[in-house]
């Protein structure tokens, strides 16, 4: 079945995976993480309604109640996971992707995610090989409302962001069931009605066309910056007062304002593979540990948890908090970083110039090459530098980080495309492009 993915159950709804699909989902889900109650979270996607059905029915076939969040973020699906005491939670959801996609975020007790490897693969073995066999007493659907308690939660997390000028693009999706009552009317928003048509742009911010909108209305309106949330409010970017998007993985080292300096949170931060050196480097300079490790969720959560880390983030606009039950929320993260940037306006800093204060190398961001051959194209890589110069850092999780005095680069392998995805930064630009022509000469013999 092409939905079962590493981190997660998503694909383009009909084609991948179909209503039945669902169906069996639900009904082998509470047996198999031993749960008598499922919560279940929905985003507001065209197929959502039918999906939320087969999965309900699914679910109380199996005898287990279903208590339904109707429309809500995922993080707010986490958050009452653990905040309530379920063993299992779906949300429904395909986050980032397309208008036809959809898909399954499972979680366990304590908001843990749910892979293939601790949960999914097992679940996609009993929807092939096992019979569905209904039981005598079937489960309820209990109307489970908890937006007041959610919106009660963040405003921990509120400070006086006044002297800011925001714009904030909600992308039709999530985030706009939540924006308003946490940042007021101040703010010039777009997009934030739901409609999971996504009508004028697709709900994905690491896609440059899908951010035009929101840099144009923060030129046009002078704002201080920019804000634009996914489809189910997990991922948050920033652009600067000029317009420039904000690369995601500089902002962990922002987040250090506030919980390190300000907070004087203990524990580690954690970073993943493909984070900016940068990153760590600020970090250190308030006393903060960097932790590496792997991308997505499904390994981010489980070892922030694990080290017991104050806060971490990806490159892709996941950050995580040990309040927040270890798990990742865009509107946590947007609510400290606007606290982080009003207080450097107070200092007579622009956005533009925080950023440059952090950024310290020239950075290629994220490029996928399409091989099929991924392992021996990484080894090639690997092989051809490791034998020129001596690393003075690697780690061979999710494919290879090499680091060299003056340069890095991180090359993987995509769990679920023919790609191979490639970054590397440099002290300087004719450095990073050196480098990179490299690179692509090494991988020309392994394209198709």
């Amino acid at each position: 079945m092409g939905a079962f993915k590493a981190y997660d159950f998503r694909g383009t709804f009909g084609k991948d995976f179909d209503l039945e699909t669902v169906y069996k989902f639900g009904y082998f889900l509470p047996s198999l993480l031993k749960a008598d109650k499922v919560l279940v979270g929905r985003d507001m996607r065209v197929s959502t309604p039918q999906m939320f059905e087969a999965l309900a029915k699914g679910i109380t076939d199996a005898g287990a109640d279903v208590y339904d969040m109707g429309l809500t973020t995922t993080p707010m699906v986490y958050y009452f996971t653990a905040q309530h005491g379920f063993d299992a939670s779906v949300m429904i959801t395909a986050s980032h992707n397309p208008k036809d996609h959809n898909g399954l975020k499972v979680s366990r007790t304590n908001a843990l995610p749910v892979g293939y490897d601790t949960g999914l693969g097992e679940l996609e073995r009993r929807i092939q090989e096992e019979k569905v066999v209904p039981a005598a007493q079937k489960g309820r659907i209990i109307a489970h409302d908890v937006k007041a308690e959610y919106l009660e939660f963040q405003s921990r997390y509120h400070s006086d962001l006044s002297n800011l000028r925001i714009v904030m693009d909600c992308s039709h999706g999530m985030a706009s069931i939540l924006a308003k009552e946490i940042f007021g009317q101040a703010v010039t928003y777009l997009f934030d009605t739901l409609d999971g048509t996504f009508p004028n742009h697709e709900a994905n911010p690491l896609e440059p066309k899908n951010v035009v909108a929101l840099q144009e209305k923060v030129l046009e309106t002078k704002a201080d910056i920019g804000v634009i949330y996914d489809g189910d409010a997990d991922r948050v970017m920033f652009v600067d007062e000029k317009g420039d998007f904000i690369p995601p993985d500089l902002m962990i080292a922002l987040l250090g304002h506030y919980f390190i300096e300000e907070k004087h949170y203990p524990g580690k931060v954690l970073q993943d593979i493909r984070t900016s050196k940068s990153v760590a480097e600020y970090i250190e300079t308030m006393g903060g540990e960097m932790e590496i490790w792997r991308v997505g969720r499904a390994y981010a959560a489980l070892k922030l948890r694990e080290i017991d880390g104050a806060f971490g983030g990806e490159f892709a606009g996941h950050y995580y908090f040990r309040d927040f039950f270890y798990s990742d929320s865009a509107m946590i993260a947007s609510q400290v970083l606007l606290h982080v940037f009003s207080k450097m306006k107070e200092k007579g800093l622009a956005v533009s110039q925080v950023i440059s204060n952090v950024k310290q190398y020239a950075n290629s961001g994220e490029i996928n090459f399409t091989i099929q051959k991924k392992k021996e194209a990484m080894e090639a890589v690997k092989d051809f530098f490791c034998q020129q110069e001596t690393p003075i850092r690697f780690m061979d999780f999710d494919g290879y980080r090499v680091e060299f005095p003056d340069w890095w680069f991180n090359i993987r392998p995509s769990n679920t495309e023919p790609y191979l995805r490639l970054l590397l930064e440099a002290r300087t630009q004719e450095m990073l492009d050196e480098k990179l022509s490299t690179i692509r000469n090494i991988l020309k013999d392994y394209q198709e």
